[in-house]
């Protein structure tokens, strides 16, 4: 019995040590949440292998990506490019199983490194069907409310979240110098002080960024909130003759007094991504541009988020495109950028970045910053404590509250041009005139409201691809039940002139359009809109509303036009626009950028020595609501209205009468 009795005792004790010595190989750092973000950094990159490292360094699609995919090749990040969705109309449950998918087959790798999902969030969830599509930049920036965008960026935030999104491509800093660019709806202004100042919408997709924390740092404070991105990485806005993706001609004063601020401001105010831009500056390539990209942005401005690059963009550093990818990898890993948006040819990349680090052409530590970068997001987004994403947030998306919130935004981002002939102004109209007209092609299209970036990257047309309120039929909702409305998207001038009507609400613009589709040398409005003004104001008083992403050809049908609104691509809230027409709200939007006379006026921004144009930056026109004006006309022109007032409250006051608390 001695004998056995010591066996047993060698064999618990050996089965003891085992255990503790298996627990102690199984415990890893960087799966502590207990422990510093840094150690769980430094932990997992211990662990992996080159392989894996390169594999965090790829985003692709999610059309070319799928579980195995995530797993195999220990892919860092899937994105869903303009339009690319898991089912037309898709629910937020199709998203976030979508989402969740991809991320479990990340989740089985060897070492189980969630993948970050990202998406073109640029006015609201604008991918997702019936979310809440806000006005564009560019009418952000006519409403000079840094406190509204940063209400509008939390709004967006958790709207993506509820689709199990954690990472969304925007905002867009770039500061639009020339109107022929066809991006130029997505710059806030031509004047760098409102693009830095447009820059809280940080702040309200990230949350805001702790006192103690240091320049650079990228910080997302909650599971409501996402990773955001600057772009593009720079000079976009300022190329020659407003081309996209052409080159930027500009000396160094010019580049850091207009194009530079607001990305020092976007670090400041910890900025997670940053990306860089298909352009050239002064004929360099800036995916291929390591002093600015490594050089200032790292270690200048001391950005410790991670740089990506844009949809292909590293294969444009040839010419023609992916001409020569090998060279393409090795110069845009050079120059500093961390995750390639491919979005598809993942294998030839991880095959050509495998080769150039084996090589000795690019160093081992130029990965290793970048894989650090990458994680160091990954941790501060909280994907390694809560990697799949639940229904939780279901009723945010497109929710009454953000409704509420996009129609404030579309009525103070309206700018009124001109109101009225020989100081008598059209603006407010009434609500109770007898018979209306309504026209114009713009007037009845929830796709022309929302512009670019809209359910498909080009956007759509018609009013069935999502939820929202079109001005035509805002404009029903509004009048009184009494009033005849009539509307008709091209009538002629006869009947115009025959027909008794009272005024004429006519809306006219551009059609949507999206990057290069977007340039235009003559910036003229789509037929049949100049010809619907011809005919109408010519025989009935008129209030034109432009639909457009910038300023565009008006000089020759001012004269007549009763009054002129600017209305940029207002989004999905048409309502917000009859809140200003009617006079619910007085108008108080300013331009943004300078409205030219001609086009052969362009490039013209404000402090340019040619500077003539047809309404300068900063130009609006005000009104008073009619409530507010009401309440005016009554004090000034009845003062003995306010007389009985006081006498009625001095008598409640000393009878003991109704209590006031």
């Amino acid at each position: 019995m001695g004998k056995i009795s010591t066996s047993f005792v060698w064999i618990v004790l050996l089965w003891w040590c085992w255990t503790a010595m298996a627990e102690e190989a199984e415990y890893m750092k960087y799966k502590d949440p207990k422990q510093p973000v840094e150690f769980r950094i430094k932990d997992l990159m211990s662990r992996m292998t080159l392989e894996e490292k390169i594999g965090q360094m790829v985003q692709i699609d999610r059309t070319a990506s799928t579980a195995q995919i995530m797993r195999d090749y220990s892919i860092g990040s899937v994105l869903s490019g303009g339009g690319s969705t898991p089912l037309p109309q898709a629910s937020v449950a199709d998203w976030v199983n979508m989402v969740n998918e991809f991320q479990k087959g990340s989740l089985s790798s060897r070492l189980g490194i969630p993948m970050i999902y990202g998406i073109d969030a640029v006015h609201g969830h604008n991918n997702v069907y019936k979310a809440t599509i806000f006005p564009h930049n560019i009418g952000l920036g006519a409403t000079r409310d840094p406190v509204l965008v940063k209400r509008i960026g939390a709004a967006t935030a958790i709207e993506v979240r509820a689709t199990g999104i954690p990472y969304v491509f925007a905002p867009c800093i770039a500061v639009c110098r020339d109107p022929r660019w066809g991006r130029c709806y997505e710059s806030y202004s031509e004047d760098p002080k409102i693009v830095r100042e447009m820059t809280d919408i940080i702040l309200g997709l990230q949350g805001k960024i702790p006192n103690a924390s240091l320049k650079g740092s990228p910080y997302v404070a909650g599971k409501d909130k996402v990773a955001a991105c600057a772009k593009h990485f720079v000079g976009d806005g300022g190329t020659t003759r407003g081309i996209n993706e052409n080159n930027t001609l500009i000396d160094t004063h010019g580049l850091f007094s207009i194009h530079m601020p607001a990305y020092n401001d976007s670090i400041i105010k910890g900025v997670s991504t940053i990306m860089v831009s298909y352009s050239s500056l002064n004929s360099e390539k800036m995916h291929a541009n390591r002093n600015l990209i490594t050089g200032f942005l790292k270690n200048t401005l001391k950005f410790k988020g991670f740089v990506i690059s844009d949809w292909e963009g590293i294969d444009r550093i040839t010419s023609p495109p992916h001409s020569n990818y090998t060279y393409s990898v090795q110069a845009s890993i050079l120059a500093g950028i961390d995750m390639v948006m491919l979005p598809y040819n993942y294998t030839e990349f991880i095959d050509d970045l495998t080769y150039l680090v084996k090589n000795k052409i690019i160093p081992m530590d130029r990965i290793d910053d970048a894989v650090e970068r990458i994680l160091l997001v990954k941790f501060n987004v909280g994907l390694f404590e809560t990697p799949l994403a639940d229904l939780s947030l279901v009723d945010e998306v497109g929710s009454q509250a953000h409704r509420t919130l996009a129609r404030e935004a579309v009525r103070k981002s309206l700018v009124l041009l001109k109101n009225g002939k020989n100081e008598d102004p059209l603006l407010p109209l009434p609500k109770n005139a007898p018979k209306i007209l309504i026209a114009g092609s713009h007037a009845d299209n929830l796709g022309y409201q929302c512009g670019g970036w809209t359910i498909t990257w080009q956007g759509f047309r018609g009013n069935n691809y999502t939820r929202g309120t079109t001005i035509l039929t805002a404009i029903t909702s509004t009048v009184s039940k009494n009033t005849e409305i009539v509307f008709l998207e091209n009538p002629d001038t006869d009947y115009v002139k025959s027909s008794n009507f009272n005024y004429a609400i006519v809306v006219v613009g551009e059609h949507p359009y999206t990057e290069s589709a977007g340039d235009s040398p003559t910036l003229t409005m789509a037929d049949p809109g100049s010809s619907v003004i011809n005919n109408v104001c010519g025989a009935v008083k008129c209030v034109v509303v432009v639909i457009s992403g910038r300023p565009i050809v008006i000089e020759p049908y001012l004269p007549s036009i009763d009054a002129l609104v600017a209305a940029w691509l207002p989004g999905t809230e048409g309502q917000g626009v009859t809140d200003v027409l009617f006079g619910d709200y007085g108008f108080t939007g300013k331009l943004p950028r300078t409205w030219f006379k001609t086009v052969d006026q362009l490039p013209m921004n404000i402090g340019d020595p040619h500077y003539d144009p047809l309404f300068p930056f900063g130009f609006g026109l005000t009104t008073q609501s009619v409530v507010g004006r009401s309440i005016a006309a009554g004090v000034d022109g009845r003062p003995y209205i306010l007389f009985i007032m006081v006498s009625l409250f001095i008598s409640l006051y000393f009878t003991g009468n109704p209590r006031i608390d």
